[in-house]
């Protein structure tokens, strides 16, 4: 199963969700063109890095995307004062802001767990 028929299967979750992402795609395509192909290029790096493994958090993740395009677009900021001259840090810290829905926070716990056994078990 690759990536991106992962992130369809979460999308895909619930009606809500897919719902929620019909209603996500509707209000992107009112966006103007250059925010929009903007927001179609930061959401692919999204779903191809993030790995987020709930639709409820990925959805609220591509929300927030599409309020700051909504509202940048509706203010006439252009693309490159939204995302800066590194839009990787620009995506990565949306990541950020959600990680508890990717893969890699249960590793970051379990991590952390386990270290915290092993010094306790020294003490």
């Amino acid at each position: 199963m690759t990536v991106v028929a992962t992130w369809i299967d979460v999308i895909a979750a619930s009606s809500e969700e897919k719902q929620r992402y019909q209603q996500y795609k509707l209000r992107k395509q009112q966006l103007p063109q250059e925010h929009r192909a903007a927001v179609d290029a930061v959401e692919r790096y999204l779903v191809y890095r993030g790995v987020i493994t709930s639709g409820d958090i990925l959805l609220t993740l591509l929300d927030d995307l599409m309020i700051l395009f909504e509202e940048c677009a509706a203010d006439g900021t252009p693309v490159r004062a939204i995302v800066g001259d590194e839009p990787v840090a620009f995506a990565e810290s949306l990541l950020d802001n959600h990680a508890e829905g990717q893969w890699i926070a249960k590793e970051r716990r379990r991590l952390d767990q386990a270290i915290a056994g092993i010094l306790s078990a020294t003490d």
